[in-house]
């Protein structure tokens, strides 16, 4: 605090001031705690998001890229709106005070790094991130001269970037629905649902809500993948899949009984089908890590795991 104003609302720093002992039991085995490292120098400190003096056995980076996916789709296939958001998160297990260096496949990163290696950049799909936003540990200064993350990584977890992408995107999943009212007491629906992704990945979690009218009595269903169900309380046909194949086209054929009223009826609404999935090892936006590099003095190895998975965020399609 400065003069009753927070300068450092940092988590690990503020763990620091939390001096208070717990009861212990007389009984405990345990050994006592260690001293409180002087707080002081890391508010002080040029990287106050990091202490010194870690150590660990095995020193393992984490690398999470996780992506929504958000489409407005007509009945026909054209696609009105879509955009991702994505955030790449880390765990890092590292001792001492390391410098990272993490490429990706963004169309500036690469014409800069091409640029400062007078060379032709590499043929291969480049993409345009918009609103990028860092973690305070990444040097902003580098980034805008050589378009290149690089940063001392607070311990633990934290989220290092987030970013939109609006071009360019991979949809996992093409909806083809056809809905006929047959009258004023039955309907027809039938809706193909089609993977786009590759024939050795897969979705988990695929829940597809087509809406129904209120007024539904009764319905029977064929699907060709996964189980279908009516729930009245959400007025939809719930059709799910636990495990979605790349390159499937599953199909649910259903026919709706609806009630006969005599009030004056107003026309269906036909709200928009609703999609929720997970794709693993699938970026929508085509983001890659290129490399991730780990610079440490005292020059010990590293293990870098790096894990995709793609989300619907709100992903519908006009029916």
């Amino acid at each position: 605090m400065d003069f009753g104003y927070p300068q450092n609302l940092s988590p690990e720093i503020l763990k620091l001031y939390i001096t208070q002992e717990g009861v212990r039991s007389p009984f405990s085995s345990k050994p006592s705690d260690k001293p409180v490292q002087n707080a002081t120098l890391q508010v002080t400190g040029a990287v106050g998001w990091r202490r010194e003096g870690l150590v660990y056995k095995k020193n393992e980076v984490f690398l999470d890229i996780v992506e929504s996916v958000n489409l407005l789709m007509s009945s026909k296939g054209s696609v009105l709106r879509c955009d991702v958001t994505g955030k790449i998160l880390m765990k890092c297990f590292l001792s001492g005070m390391p410098d990272l260096k993490l490429g990706l496949n963004d169309k500036i990163g690469l014409e800069k790094e091409s640029q400062l290696k007078s060379r032709p950049p590499k043929s291969g799909k480049t993409i345009e991130l918009d609103d990028v936003t860092f973690h305070q540990c990444v040097n902003l200064t580098r980034f805008n001269s050589e378009k290149t993350v690089s940063f001392v990584p607070p311990d633990g977890e934290f989220e290092l970037m987030k970013y939109r992408i609006t071009e360019g995107v991979n949809l996992p999943f093409r909806v083809l629905p056809t809905i006929k009212e047959l009258g004023r007491t039955r309907m027809e629906v039938n809706v193909k649902v089609k993977s786009v992704f590759g024939a050795k990945m897969f979705a988990l979690g695929v829940v597809i809500k087509i809406p129904v009218p209120k007024q539904t009595a009764k319905t029977s269903f064929q699907v060709t993948s996964g189980r279908a169900k009516y729930q009245a309380a959400i007025d939809c046909l719930v059709w799910k899949i636990r495990k979605f194949p790349g390159q499937t086209e599953p199909t649910l054929s259903a026919e709706v009984e609806l009630i006969s009223t005599m009030a004056e009826k107003k026309s269906w609404t036909r709200p928009p089908i609703q999609m929720e999935f997970q794709v693993p090892m699938f970026t929508a936006s085509g983001l890659r890590v290129r490399f991730l590099k780990v610079w440490e003095k005292s020059g010990y190895n590293t293990v870098e795991w790096v894990r995709y998975i793609t989300k619907a965020g709100s992903y519908e399609i006009r029916c």
